[in-house]
């Protein structure tokens, strides 16, 4: 039994991870169009956690969306409710006795792993081998309990469950501690199957069971900020108040109910999976109306707000790190969030250093380099995660995306850099006494505005992963570099002429060749999202 039910959890963590890194990403993408609204987030959330088979893997991501801005409470809301239909496809397919073909299906996909080359095929064969280890898992646990029929003890000691409050009790503790409620019910599943366990009873379980399974949120959303304990309180409301409808119903026509059960149902495995199902399905008509009360009886639970981390806050982590709940499929798009967060500041940071250049304003100067040490910090902090999720399981199209968003790190850290080197050039002017004339200031600015609509279209092209503004980028680094010639070649002839002092030439030289090279850095962004397309292809 033992054996039987660590096969079983193994295939299940396999084929779900699986699922997660062949599919993640684009299911992902799916999650993140079709939740404008909450009806057709429940529809997602039900056809999602049916693919991935796992309820908790789902609010994770859901966590993640909300963190990340991507998704608000209530859209959360609609997802989790589907999630709770979805999840029971695992009870659906374990009552098809599938047991018979495990060993088939299993040697299957250990072939494919052995022997065939393309990395796709392998990465679906996993799903196979996980699908393969389950029911075999299942067919240990029958055998299992096949055998317990023929002890006195044990089937005593299940026959004696007849209190529905102690059945949905045992339901809760078992699915906290095994952290599925899938697992659960399908052992539940094949208990009755064995006439171990009365149907009566099972239906009390299950109750259990739906409870149980919010603590694998609720502990992952501890960490997590408040919207990610909303969400976990979301799901855990949701299940602790359609339960106490269940008690209800059942208080009053528990006899009913079995019937209209027993009558889409040919035996006792498709009576547990069938009940399930319908209990879940009843749970979401009922509450769908009120999901808005229930996010706001979770936003009572936990009141107030996170301290706002914007995106000058110095030496603070918004969309990744400890105070986020992690999730695989959505830890590149929090990177992403984070990036932008990065490049909003070494922006800032350029025009704030140009503008001390012509000013000569201390304050400016003294704030440009508190910001650059703010964007080492994100620096290091961002490549230091990059390494961490770069060794976790990953979907497939965000593996082959990470060396890219390393390469858009350090661009956008020697923007910042640049900057600096500004205000050094602030700092250089004002102790020499040198001036600028008219016509430099104007072609510094000249220049800083199309390097400005170089950088806005890059980090624009990154973050939304589009190629709207590409000719754009080419066409405009093409005319600063032509700029950057033609100022550098009248720079020449003031100098010749007395025009300006031969200080301030050196610096208006070094000034304008840092903003071709800051145009460089952005080019190198834009085309980052290319240089994914290519590793995924």
């Amino acid at each position: 039994m033992a054996g039987g039910l660590g096969l079983f959890l193994f295939g299940m963590r396999v084929m779900s991870d699986s699922i997660e890194k062949v599919a993640g990403a684009k299911l992902r993408h799916i999650l993140e169009l079709f939740t404008t609204n909450r009806f057709t987030g429940m529809i997602v959330g039900v056809i999602f956690t049916a693919i991935i088979q796992s309820s908790s893997a789902c609010t994770a991501m859901v966590v993640s969306f909300v963190n990340a801005g991507l998704m608000n409470l209530f859209q959360a809301a609609g997802v989790i409710f589907g999630a709770n239909i979805g999840t029971t496809i695992t009870s659906q397919l374990v009552s098809f006795n599938l047991s018979a073909y495990a060993p088939l299906i299993l040697l299957a996909g250990v072939l494919c792993v052995m022997f065939v080359k393309e990395d796709k095929v392998k990465k679906f064969s996993e799903i196979v081998i996980g699908f393969g280890v389950l029911f075999l898992g299942l067919s240990t646990m029958s055998s299992a309990m096949a055998a317990m029929k023929n002890e006195p003890t044990v089937v005593n000691l299940l026959a004696s469950l007849k209190n529905p409050f102690m059945a949905t009790l045992m339901g809760l503790v078992l699915t906290s501690v095994i952290q599925s409620s899938s697992v659960t019910v399908s052992i539940v599943l094949l208990l009755a199957n064995q006439d171990l366990l009365s149907l009566h009873i099972t239906l009390y379980i299950i109750l259990g069971c739906n409870i149980g399974a919010c603590s694998t949120a609720l502990l992952a959303s501890l960490a997590g900020k408040k919207d990610a304990k909303r969400t976990a309180l979301i799901h855990f409301w949701f299940n602790v108040i359609g339960t106490a409808l269940i008690y209800v119903i059942l208080f009053f026509a528990e006899d009913l109910v079995m019937k209209v059960i027993w009558l889409i149902s040919s035996d006792n495995g498709r009576f547990v999976a069938n009940a399930h199902t319908l209990i879940k399905i009843f749970q979401v008509i009922v509450l769908f109306p009120f999901s808005n009360l229930i996010v706001k009886l979770a936003c009572l639970c936990v009141p107030g707000e996170d301290k706002k981390v914007g995106y000058r806050e110095s030496y603070q982590l918004k969309y990744i790190g400890d105070k986020v709940v992690f999730n695989p499929a959505t830890a590149v798009v929090e990177v992403v969030k984070e990036l932008d967060r990065m490049a909003s500041l070494a922006s800032e940071n350029l025009n704030r250093a140009m503008n001390a250049l012509i000013t000569l304003d201390e304050e400016d100067i003294q704030e440009v380099y508190e910001v650059e040490k703010n964007i080492n910090f994100l620096n290091h902090a961002i490549t230091n995660y990059l390494v961490k999720i770069n060794q976790s399981t990953l979907p497939i199209e965000d593996l082959k995306s990470i060396g890219a968003l390393f390469h858009v790190v350090n661009d956008i850290e020697r923007i910042g850099d640049h900057a600096e080197n500004i205000a050094d050039a602030a700092c250089q002017r004002k102790e020499e006494g040198s001036n600028f004339s008219k016509e430099a200031q104007h072609e510094m600015g000249e220049m800083l505005e199309m390097v400005n609509k170089i950088v806005q279209y890059a980090i624009e092209m990154f973050v939304k992963s589009e190629y709207k503004h590409m000719q754009d980028v080419i066409d405009l680094e093409d005319h600063v570099d032509e700029m950057e010639r033609e100022f550098q070649k009248l720079h020449v002839e003031r100098l010749s002429k007395g025009e300006c002092s031969p200080e301030a030439g050196m610096l208006f030289s070094d000034v304008i060749s840092g903003l071709e090279r800051v145009s460089d850095h952005a080019t190198n962004i834009a085309f980052a999202i290319m240089d994914q397309e290519k590793e995924a292809s």
